[in-house]
C-alpha cells in the first residue's frame, strides 16, 4: 500500500551490501542453499512486519496472528515429519528502508527459508529486491498493489513473490457495483492519497467501474499523507449532490474525515477499502455514531459463521483479549499457506518451497478456499464489510471473475 517511484540511496547501497553477503563470491546463490536450522530440528521463517510507526497496527495484529497459527502448528507436530518452525520477528517500523534492511538481515543473518510480509505495498516493494536476487520466496499477507507480483516494467511474473490477499482492482469493481447495486448510489465523490499509490489505484478503478455503471462522479479531491483538515473537500462535495463519499485510504485518516463529514451534516453513505480495518477506527471517528452508513471492501469477517473462522476468532481472543481484524486472518492464513507449501514441497529448501507455493490448489483458509493464479494472487471472495454501531458486520460476499 502505497510506494515509491525510485530507490533510495540509501536501498542501493544496502541492496549491494545483500548481493555481497549472499555468497556471491563463492558462485552460489544464497537460496536453496539454506535449508534448515538449529541443527535441523527447526526451520526459519521471517516476519518482516510494521509493529511500531504509522501502521503498526496492521504489522501488531498480523504477526500476532502468525504467531498463533505457528504455534498451533508447532503443538500438532510442526512440518516434515517433526520439523518446528522458527519464526524470527523483526520490526521494519512502517518504513521502506527499514523493511529492506529487515529482510537483508533475515536472508543473510538469520538463513531464513521464507518471508512474511511485510503489510504494505511500499515496504513490500523495498524487501522484494531482497527475496528475488537471493532466491527465497516472500509471501505478503495485505501489499494489494498489483505491480506486487508482476513488474511494471517488463510484465513479468516475479518468480519469489506471492500474495495471500486480494488486489486492489477486485476490491475497487467490487465496491463500485455494491456502490450502485445496494446502496442505490448516482453521484459519487471521491477523496483519496495522491502520495499513496495504493489509495491512487483504487481511485482509479473506482471511478472507472462506478461510471461504468450508470453513475457520475460529481467530485473528486486528493489529499497528501499528512494532512489533517478535510473540510474544504467535505464541502464541495456535499455542494456538489454526492449521495455517496468513496475514501480509498487508511484507517486514521479515514476516521478524521468520517468525523469532519458528519460535522458539516453530510450524512451521505461512506465507502471504501480494507485498508479502513482497525479496531481503532471508531476513535478516529469520534465514535461509533459517526460510523453509521459506512462500508469497506475486505478480506473476511469476525461474523461470518464458518466453524472455521469461528475457531480463529476465539483462539486468537483467547490468546490477545481482542477480536481478530482482516490482517490478523491474512496472517493466519499465511502462515498455515507457508507451513502446507513446506509439507508438499518434501523439503526445507526455498526453491522447493517457491514452487509449492506456485502450484498451491483449493487451500482452506479463514479468509475463504483459495487458489494462486498466474501471476501468484489467490482466487477468492470479497467480504463487504458493513459497520453497525461501530461493530463490523458481514454485509454479504462476492466472489470475483479474476485478480
Amino acid at each position: 500500500m502505497g510506494k515509491s517511484k525510485r530507490i533510495t540511496l540509501i536501498a542501493l547501497v544496502l541492496l549491494l551490501a545483500v548481493s555481497l553477503l549472499a555468497g556471491c563470491g563463492q558462485g552460489q546463490k544464497s537460496g536453496g542453499q539454506q535449508g534448515t536450522a538449529s541443527g535441523g530440528n527447526e526451520i526459519n521463517i521471517g516476519v518482516n512486519y510494521e509493529l511500531t510507526g504509522k501502521v503498526a497496527t496492521y504489522g501488531t495484529n498480523t504477526k500476532n496472528a502468525i504467531l498463533l497459527a505457528f504455534e498451533e502448528i508447532n503443538s500438532k507436530g510442526g512440518v516434515l515429519g517433526g520439523k518446528k518452525i522458527n519464526p524470527i520477528v523483526l520490526d521494519n517500523g512502517s518504513k521502506q528502508e527499514e523493511s529492506m534492511s529487515v529482510a537483508a538481515k533475515l536472508v543473510t543473518e538469520n538463513k531464513v527459508v521464507a518471508l512474511l510480509g511485510p503489510a504494505t505495498t511500499g515496504n513490500t516493494l523495498a524487501a522484494i529486491p531482497v527475496a528475488t536476487d537471493n532466491k527465497v520466496p516472500l509471501l505478503t499477507t495485505s501489499a494489494t498493489n498489483p505491480d506486487i507480483t508482476v513488474d511494471p516494467q517488463t510484465k513479468k511474473v516475479r518468480d519469489y513473490i506471492f500474495r495471500i490477499c486480494f488486489t486492489d482492482p477486485p476490491q475497487a469493481i467490487v465496491g463500485a457495483e455494491f456502490a450502485v447495486k445496494d446502496l442505490g448510489a448516482k453521484k459519487a465523490a471521491i477523496l483519496y492519497d495522491n502520495t499513496n499509490d495504493y489509495s491512487k489505484g483504487l481511485y482509479q478503478v473506482f471511478k472507472q467501474e462506478f461510471t461504468k455503471r450508470g453513475g457520475q462522479i460529481v467530485a473528486e479531491e486528493s489529499f497528501n499523507q499528512d494532512d489533517q483538515d478535510f473540510r474544504p473537500f467535505l464541502t464541495r462535495f456535499k455542494n456538489a449532490g454526492a449521495d455517496l463519499i468513496y475514501v480509498p485510504a487508511y484507517y486514521e485518516q479515514v476516521g478524521k474525515i468520517v468525523s469532519q463529514a458528519r460535522e458539516l451534516g453530510l450524512n451521505v453513505p461512506m465507502l471504501g477499502a480494507d485498508g479502513w480495518d482497525s479496531p481503532k477506527l471508531a476513535e478516529f471517528a469520534g465514535g461509533a455514531a459517526n460510523l453509521k452508513d459506512t462500508y469497506f471492501t475486505n478480506h473476511y469477517s469476525a461474523s461470518d459463521p464458518n466453524p472455521k473462522v469461528q475457531a480463529f476468532v476465539k483462539a486468537y481472543k483467547e490468546k490477545y483479549g481482542t477480536e481478530p481484524d482482516a490482517f490478523a486472518a491474512l496472517g493466519y492464513d499465511a502462515a498455515y499457506l507457508l507451513a502446507d507449501a513446506i509439507n508438499r514441497a518434501g523439503k526445507a529448501e526455498p526453491e522447493a518451497i517457491r514452487q509449492a507455493l506456485a502450484e498451491t490448489k483449493n487451500f482452506e483458509g479463514v479468509t475463504g478456499k483459495m487458489s494462486f493464479d498466474s501471476n501468484h494472487n489467490p482466487v477468492k471472495e470479497i467480504a463487504i464489510i458493513a459497520l453497525v454501531d461501530g461493530k463490523q458486520t458481514l454485509k454479504t460476499k462476492i466472489q470475483p471473475t479474476s485478480n
